[in-house]
């Protein structure tokens, strides 16, 4: 009997392991804590995010070192007193996270417009990280889950063709994707704007390199064949992120202190450049002085931009002191969410008015076969049509602006309403300047970088700790990590 009653509480015993063990799994998941998700819940927050960590550093730097505004207190970035500048790193590398998750759900489930969508998001993305600090992870980057978790640095002539080779690869899929694209806060799912986008960053892409590589085949290509290769026709292709009325999608600079808001003036530089040509979008960056929050605008307004680069003292007593010096206009600050006369400030990732200055420049160096004259003035147009606002025909034939000259002095007036144009619009125009040094910036008045103007950001320090061989191995290919080595698409 002993041993009968030993065997059946044995048998039972294994009877209640058997029943624990499979229902173990059941009672030990979460069903609000999900293991997977669709590309739509992973969009709009990558986006959101990636573009607002590209405003917040245009605003502080970016802004500042391509002299379209300037500081008249806490004057270090003036004076380029950088440091470390982590913030497109950071939300680069966070981001591509998802982004790369969206391109492994997408090929899993042959979602090939979801999958075209996450190739032009990491091409972007990449594209920022490559331009502001040179040779970085790519190849092996976001890949830990593979055990790579020491990612070697690529040279940025690799990197461009990765980026180059994606954006071709998600206008092909984005031509017979049947799949929708939920959760787009860009495009709204829009295909053929996603395909626009797609093939107008390979023609920026490809002019930014056009000093190492010879691109004018590969540019002539996408612009021959509108329905294989379509880019921006107009500013409703513009890819631009719209921010909300109401908190926590509002723009920026809305939440920011009104005193952290004012110690960014207007520069002396490009009010200077504004005003000496009647520019109408004068008004639209920038605030008259003196400054009151019930001064009427009127014909006779004053503006004044501060020289970049002046010391504190210097910089608070410009002009008479602060209330002479104009501020940055109400459309990035009071005015974002409920604008007058505008759509509200937008998070720009590329525009209409950019891509004509890109078609006119390839076409006066002969890279495409295109009347250069034409794509010059579309893109002044379109720039002020973007902001609502007409110059008038008078405009057009003023020496300044007219299209004559040498071939050089074309150049120098592409760039130049280039540079106006990318006001506000990322490190656009910081990237630009460094490839074309167009318009000529005189460095920061009380510089402390040896008369320089930065060309690229140093390396986060913590690079150092994590990655240590690899960036070591960079910056021996590259050059010294400093605010002064030049990416390899600048070295010409």
């Amino acid at each position: 009997m002993k041993k009968i009653n030993t065997k059946i509480l044995f048998a039972s015993a294994l009877l209640l392991v058997g029943a624990c063990t499979s229902d173990f799994e059941k009672i030990n998941t979460n069903p609000n804590s999900p293991t997977s998700v669709s590309p739509q819940l992973l969009l709009p927050q990558a986006i959101r995010d990636v573009v607002n960590s590209l405003m917040d550093e245009t605003w502080g730097i970016g802004n500042i070192v391509v002299q379209h505004t300037a500081k008249n207190q806490f004057v270090n970035e003036d004076r380029y007193l950088w440091g470390e500048k982590n913030t497109i790193w950071n939300a680069v590398y966070d981001n591509l996270r998802d982004v790369n998750n969206i391109l492994v759900i997408s090929k899993r489930e042959k979602l090939q417009n979801n999958e075209a969508v996450g190739l032009i998001l990491k091409s972007w993305m990449f594209s920022l990280a490559t331009d502001a600090y040179g040779d970085i992870p790519y190849s092996q980057a976001i890949k830990a889950k593979e055990g790579i978790n020491y990612a070697k640095y690529d040279t940025q002539e690799e990197i461009y063709q990765g980026i180059l080779a994606d954006l071709a690869a998600a206008n092909t899929l984005l031509s017979t994707g049947t799949d929708v694209i939920s959760g787009d806060p860009l495009y709204a799912g829009n295909v053929l704007k996603w395909r626009k986008l797609a093939n107008s960053l390979r023609l920026r892409y490809l002019l930014r390199i056009s000093d190492r590589k010879s691109v004018g085949a590969d540019m002539t290509a996408i612009i021959s064949n509108a329905s294989t290769s379509p880019i921006f026709t107009s500013n409703d292709d513009n890819a631009a992120y719209t921010y909300l009325a109401n908190a926590p999608d509002q723009f920026p600079q809305y939440s920011s202190r009104i005193g952290s808001f004012n110690e960014f003036r207007a520069s002396k530089t490009l009010v200077d450049w504004l005003a000496v040509r009647n520019d109408p979008r004068l008004k639209i960056f920038f605030r008259p002085t003196p400054v009151t929050e019930n001064t009427p605008s009127t014909a006779d307004d004053v503006y004044v931009g501060i020289p970049n680069g002046l010391s504190d003292v210097g910089a608070q007593e410009f002009n008479g002191g602060q209330q002479f010096q104009s501020r940055i206009g109400s459309l990035y600050y009071e005015n974002a969410i409920t604008p007058v006369g505008l759509s509200t400030a937008k998070g720009i990732i590329m525009n209409f008015a950019e891509l004509k200055f890109i078609l006119a420049e390839a076409a006066e160096k002969g890279l495409i076969a295109a009347t250069a004259e034409t794509f010059y003035l579309d893109g002044i147009k379109e720039s002020f049509n973007f902001y609502g606002v007409d110059p008038g025909s008078a405009y057009y034939t003023q020496p300044s602006v007219a299209y004559t000259g040498t071939s050089a002095e074309k150049l120098v007036k592409i760039g130049e309403q280039k540079w106006s144009a990318l006001f506000y619009n990322g490190l656009e125009a910081w990237f630009d300047w460094r490839r074309t040094n167009v318009p000529v910036l005189v460095p920061s008045a009380t510089n402390q970088n040896s008369n320089k103007i930065p060309v690229r950001f140093i390396y986060p320090i913590i690079e150092q700790a994590l990655n240590g061989e690899n960036r070591k191995a960079a910056v021996v290919r590259q050059g010294t990590d400093d605010i002064n080595t030049k990416v390899w698409w600048d070295k010409n």
